[in-house]
């Protein structure tokens, strides 16, 4: 082709080429960028016979908006193979999390630093499946804060410990989190809500159904 065009006008061709994938590829990033995570959640409190607070009322869902290279890229890196641990250190480091990012990755680092990633995704995944599940407050910083949920916690103040933002725990509790939001790894199913230690017994452990056990964290669905 470049011998029957000549050289200008093969450059010409190439040109316009370029120009045409360019303008597809800006198209798809601001498709990309437009990539939210909503959890439809509910807002008036009932008690329950299990001990928790159950939300009754619809309200407004949990939108995040996530940098569209985390979602877009952790999708692609997983289909190409990369397994989770290698995922979370990619994703260890980028932009500032938003406030209920934070809030997301706040809990796996109290709740799990000392578990696997996989163990650390399942317990971002329960707070992601209370807040849509229309039984807990409707934001993620509000299911962590629910009074006497979590320990690390303060339950009058809904305060949290202070964070070693330096450490490798911190690092790999964002990139928990910012996988969680992009969804892209298979983790704990919608319905499983709740979570304890392997070496307590809560007494509405035994009313509930045992999902999975990862690392030291057995998990429930009603």
């Amino acid at each position: 082709m470049v011998k029957l065009l000549g050289g200008r006008a093969a450059a010409a061709v190439i040109g316009l080429f370029m120009l045409a994938v360019g303008s597809s590829a800006a198209a798809q990033d601001t498709q990309t960028a437009s990539l939210v995570h909503r959890a439809v959640a509910s807002t008036t409190a009932v008690a329950t016979s299990l001990g928790t607070v159950e939300q009754a009322q619809p309200a407004q869902s949990v939108t995040v908006k996530l940098a569209p290279t985390v979602a877009t890229e952790a999708a692609w890196l997983y289909k190409a193979g990369w397994p989770l641990y290698a995922l979370v250190d990619k994703f260890s480091a980028g932009a500032p999390l938003d406030e209920q990012a934070n809030c997301l990755a706040t809990a796996v680092y109290f709740e799990a630093r000392g578990e696997s990633v996989e163990g650390q995704l399942a317990v971002a995944r329960v707070v992601m499946n209370r807040a849509g599940s229309g039984k807990y407050p409707p934001d993620w910083c509000s299911v962590v804060k629910q009074p006497w949920q979590f320990s690390f916690v303060n339950p009058r103040t809904g305060q949290y410990p202070a964070v070693d933002t330096g450490s490798a725990a911190w690092a790999r509790a964002q990139g928990v989190a910012r996988l969680a939001i992009a969804n892209v790894v298979p983790s704990l199913e919608p319905d499983v809500l709740w979570y304890h230690a392997n070496y307590v017994a809560p007494s509405w452990g035994r009313r509930l159904n045992m999902v999975e056990r990862i690392g030291a964290h057995i998990f429930y669905r009603a």
